[in-house]
């Protein structure tokens, strides 16, 4: 892990994000922004144990950042002008948060989401530079080499500097064909705080959820008319009113099955199928077919709409992942539709469906197989499947769930 990589593990990635934009806007250098922000948070580290954390600590942080940027700046001879450009742009007063079009995470997260750029790389590049994810984290959600997604970053922020791509919020009539790989991303920085991957003290990140949400929020103020955006808003808000219910006091991952439904934030439920209600109007009204979130969005309205998880309504459920597959046949659609057949129409059916798929490197497929056969009194089975799922898996409330559902199997 570098140095940067070991700054931001060790800051608030919120922090991280805000600091970054706000460098980004100044300098209009991705790779200005993130070395001093990175060198704001290395100093903070060192300092502010021994210091004291500072009463108004992202103005710290950015301030900090500024004058380690303009300090480079100013040891490059060959840029005198962007020197004086910069020094003239420096205030060290934190300023006031903008409004939602003017947001600077926002137009960070639209430079990185560029047309211009390969669709992996705008994605790995937000999930860098606005999510504050670590090259090992996005290479490990890519399923490539460290080395290989870093490259990746950095050509992707030489692009942005070559083809002098702009730091803003796009035109209205540009945000159409910007808008998808912006929600792709979101949703891959909420994925990552609602189950974090890699060797984290929090197995559920509350701030890259919560961030997900408030972007994902500006771009619906954007775009209002847009289903997808709605959808997936819909969808992280219903899944973040359950937040607080996933992990138990001993630090286990809680099936959805077994929370305690009287913990899950009812506004939250409340938005999110106010949101589902708002599209579903609109398609029976016949407006355009709903997209893979709008489709996700209502799956969890319907675990969302009951008290007891006796009373889900699996058959609704399962026509929902229907009209899933129609949008997006991936394996993993089909896993998590073969879980609802197996509340419908029992675990041998869903086994069969499942076996046909293809994903022995998922942790998911063996975890959902070693239930499947516990459930069918396969208990050799199970045990090495729940081993299978135990070695892929990474965040360790899952592991221990799995570890505990494994020791509970008889002997065979």
């Amino acid at each position: 892990m570098t140095d940067i990589d070991e700054a931001i593990t060790r800051a608030h990635q919120g922090e991280w994000a805000r600091v970054v934009a706000s460098l980004a806007k100044r300098f209009g250098d991705l790779d200005i922004a993130e070395e001093a922000a990175a060198e704001a948070f290395t100093v903070a580290v060192e300092r502010w144990p021994l210091d004291g954390v500072p009463p108004n600590p992202g103005a710290w942080l950015t301030t900090t950042a500024n004058r380690r940027a303009i300090d480079r700046i100013r040891r490059e001879s060959k840029r005198d002008d962007k020197q004086k450009e910069a020094v003239a742009m420096h205030d060290d007063t934190p300023h006031e948060p903008l409004g939602a079009i003017e947001d600077d995470r926002l137009r960070l997260l639209f430079t990185c989401c560029h047309p211009a750029l390969a669709p992996e790389a705008r994605i790995a590049l937000t999930l860098r530079m606005v999510g504050g994810l670590t090259v090992p984290e996005i290479a490990n959600a890519f399923l490539v080499q460290e080395t290989t997604m870093g490259q990746r970053i950095t050509r992707a922020k030489t692009k942005i500097k070559a083809a002098h791509i702009p730091y803003r919020v796009p035109e209205a009539a540009d945000l159409p064909e910007r808008v998808s790989g912006v929600l792709a991303v979101l949703f891959l920085v909420f994925n990552e705080g609602y189950l974090s991957s890699g060797d984290h003290e929090n197995p559920v990140r509350g701030d890259l959820t919560l961030e997900a949400i408030r972007l994902t929020r500006l771009v619906r103020a954007l775009l209002p008319d847009d289903g997808e955006v709605a959808g997936l808003l819909a969808l992280m808000l219903l899944i973040e009113a359950r937040r607080t219910a996933r992990i138990s006091a001993t630090g286990e991952l809680v099936r959805l099955d077994e929370q305690d439904r009287g913990s899950w934030d009812l506004a939250l439920i409340a938005e999110g199928h106010a949101l589902v209600r708002e599209r579903l109007e609109v398609v029976a009204n016949g407006g355009p077919r709903p997209g893979r979130y709008q489709i996700l969005a209502a799956i969890n309205a319907v675990h969302t709409s009951v008290r007891d998880a006796r009373d889900t309504d699996w058959s609704q459920i399962v026509a929902l992942y229907d009209q899933m597959i129609r949008v997006d046949a991936s394996p993993i659609v089909r896993l998590n539709r073969a879980i609802a057949v197996a509340e419908l129409d029992g675990p041998e059916v869903a086994l069969a469906e499942i076996d046909r798929l293809g994903l022995d490197g998922y942790h998911a497929f063996h975890a959902t197989r070693a239930d499947l056969l516990r459930r069918l009194g396969r208990s050799g089975e199970s045990r090495a499947a729940y081993d299978k799922a135990i070695e892929l898996a990474e965040n360790a409330a899952e592991v221990a769930l799995l570890t505990r559902r494994r020791d509970q199997l008889g002997r065979s």
